[in-house]
C-alpha cells in the first residue's frame, strides 16, 4: 500500500529519512482515525487575502518524458515565489521545486513564471535556471527572471533570517490542481490554518493541506508584527493534510549567491 496518495508527480524513492518517518507516521494515523479536519486552504482574493501571497506564482515548465521507449512532450504545471533581499526596489529571483524542472531538457523551449494569472494585473515573465538541488533529496531550484519586477508593482517576499521550528505556525500557498478550490491549477489556494510537524535541515513535514500544482510554491511564517518571511519550499503532499517541504536552511548558502 502506497504511503501517500495523490502525491505529486515525483521519484517513487525518497532518501531523506526524517520525512520517511513523517510520512509513515501520518499514514498511519490517517488509516487509523482517517482526516481529522476538512481541507481547510482559502482560495486567494485580492480584497480579501493578504497581500503578500501576490508574490506566489504559477510556473509552467516544457519537457520531455520517455514513456515505453518513445519520448513524449510533457508539461509541468508547478508554483514558485518571487523573493528577494529586503528593501530592494526590484526583484528577479523565483524559488520552485527541482522536481517542476526534472524533464526540462531543451533550453530553446520557454519556462514561464505567472503572477495573479487570473488578474488584469497579470504578468508572465520567462525564467531560466540559476541553481538547484539535483535530486529529491534536495528538492529545490532558483531560477532568474528575464526582466525583473518592480516593487511597486508586486512585491517580492523576504527570505526568513532565522530557522523555522517543530510546531511553527506556518503559511503553504501554491496553485493546486484539484477540481474543487484549486480549479485544476487556475486559483491560488493557501492553508493559514497549520504548523509544521517534524523539522531538520535538510527537510520537514506539516499538516497543511496542499495538491498537485502547488510543488515549489510557498511556505511562509508571519513574524510577530505580522510580517511574511519564505521560510521553505513546498515539495509534495497527500491532499489530504499532510505536506513535505525543504527549508530555506536546506539551500540558504546557494541563495546568498544569487539573491538580489
Amino acid at each position: 500500500m502506497p504511503i501517500i496518495t495523490h502525491s505529486f508527480p515525483i521519484a517513487a524513492t525518497r532518501t531523506i529519512a526524517v520525512l520517511a518517518l513523517v510520512i509513515a507516521g501520518q499514514a498511519s494515523h490517517a488509516q487509523e482515525h482517517g482526516p481529522t479536519t476538512a481541507d481547510s486552504r482559502q482560495v486567494y482574493t485580492e480584497t480579501l487575502s493578504p497581500v503578500w501571497l501576490r508574490a506566489v506564482g504559477k510556473l509552467q515548465v516544457p519537457g520531455t518524458k520517455i514513456v515505453k521507449g518513445r519520448r513524449s512532450h510533457h508539461w509541468e504545471d508547478c508554483s514558485g515565489t518571487l523573493v528577494a533581499s529586503p528593501g530592494n526596489s526590484h526583484a528577479d529571483t523565483v524559488i520552485t521545486a527541482w522536481h517542476c524542472l526534472e524533464y526540462y531538457n531543451d533550453l530553446s523551449q520557454r519556462i514561464t513564471f505567472t503572477l495573479l494569472p487570473d488578474s488584469p494585473d497579470s504578468v508572465e515573465l520567462e525564467v531560466y535556471r540559476l541553481a538547484d538541488g539535483g535530486s529529491m533529496n534536495a528538492d529545490w531550484a532558483i531560477l532568474r527572471l528575464q526582466q525583473p519586477i518592480a516593487r511597486t508593482q508586486i512585491a517580492a517576499m523576504p527570505v526568513h533570517p532565522r530557522e523555522a521550528k517543530k510546531d511553527d505556525n506556518i503559511i503553504m500557498a501554491g496553485y493546486s490542481s484539484d477540481e474543487q478550490l484549486g480549479r485544476h491549477g487556475e486559483k491560488l489556494t493557501y492553508d493559514a490554518d497549520c504548523n509544521i510537524t517534524e523539522h531538520s535541515r535538510s527537510g520537514g513535514g506539516s499538516n497543511c493541506y496542499a495538491h498537485k500544482g502547488a510543488s515549489g510554491g510557498a511556505v511562509v511564517f508571519l513574524s510577530n508584527k505580522g510580517e511574511a518571511w519564505f521560510s521553505g519550499v513546498i515539495s509534495q503532499g497527500d491532499g489530504v493534510g499532510f505536506s513535505t517541504y525543504v527549508p530555506v536552511t536546506g539551500f540558504r548558502n546557494a541563495l546568498s549567491l544569487h539573491l538580489r
